[in-house]
């Protein structure tokens, strides 16, 4: 098995689950061990996306590849506490980061399948609810994540301002989001994505909403150029692709030596907090402005 990939779930069995009483106020454990909120809050993802992207994740690089990369920037700049993973989708995330040990991992994700799908990869702390309706308290949690998560907010401020609500004196948070403006095309629409960000307005987003950036980095440095020209330029053409469809050749990478040794490269400069300058995801970590 390749470094940094994710275990089979049951290696997780004996793991003990985390009690979110000591968070939460709005939550309930039902009989099936899964943590429940209150509300049905709307949220802008397709409605199979969980179920498409459970069927990838295990064979897919990109998956992959961003699980290492957040890997090594989380041994570069280390979690103060439990880790929440708020629309972890199907707990590809939860389980990498459940896997490596050292501090409780929490799920937090809306959708029912992906809350399925993270519990038979072992992750051992689910809440199904979205970050408004777990009802977290005040300053009480001390890491938070949210990987590609950001883009399909509508109410950017709200959700960040609902995070820093959240968030512990000293915490941290830790996000992916899609890099490029000039990469948008109809596959961010069909996924419910709301906006792409470049380094100065994820910057400039983390600022305003009080929080001060410890580090940005590109990631998937080879890509920029390959999704201009197979999802860019085809949609202004107006060729419409399904999303199953753009996601399906990410498991099959041709030159792979040549791919894993770029890889190898991008996860090792995030080792040593040495930003990426091109690619097409933006990693971020960052804290309370004092």
């Amino acid at each position: 098995m390749a470094e940094n990939q994710i275990p089979p779930g049951n290696r997780q069995q004996g793991q003990s689950q985390l009690d979110l009483t000591l968070f939460a106020n709005g939550l309930r454990q039902d009989p099936d061990g899964i943590w429940r909120g209150r509300g049905a809050e709307a949220v802008s993802y397709p409605a199979a996306g969980n179920n498409d992207c459970f069927t990838l994740e295990d064979n897919s690089f990109w998956f992959a590849h961003r699980n290492a990369c957040l890997l090594a920037l989380l041994q570069r700049f280390p979690t103060p506490g439990p880790f929440f993973d708020i629309g972890g989708g199907n707990g590809f995330v939860a389980a990498a980061l459940q896997s490596k040990g050292g501090v409780p991992v929490v799920l937090v994700e809306p959708g029912g399948d992906g809350v399925r799908h993270a519990r038979a990869r072992g992750v051992r702390t689910v809440v199904h609810a979205t970050l408004n309706e777990a009802h977290f308290r005040d300053r009480s949690l001390p890491a938070i994540g949210f990987f590609d998560v950001l883009e399909h907010i509508a109410d950017e401020q709200g959700f960040l301002g609902e995070v820093r609500r959240c968030l512990a004196d000293h915490g941290r948070i830790y996000l992916s989001v899609p890099a490029g403006r000039w990469l948008w095309s109809d596959a961010d629409v069909q996924a419910g994505h709301y906006r792409r960000y470049t380094f100065a307005s994820l910057q400039q987003t983390l600022v305003r909403n009080g929080y001060r950036p410890l580090f940005l980095s590109k990631i998937f440095s080879p890509l920029p150029w390959p999704l201009f020209l197979c999802r860019t330029l085809p949609s202004f053409f107006g060729h419409r692709r399904q999303i199953a469809r753009s996601y399906s050749g990410q498991h099959r990478p041709r030159g792979r030596t040549l791919m894993e040794r770029v890889w190898h490269w991008e996860t090792g400069r995030l080792a040593r907090g040495t930003s990426i300058p091109f690619g097409t995801s933006c990693l971020a970590v960052a804290e309370l402005s004092s």
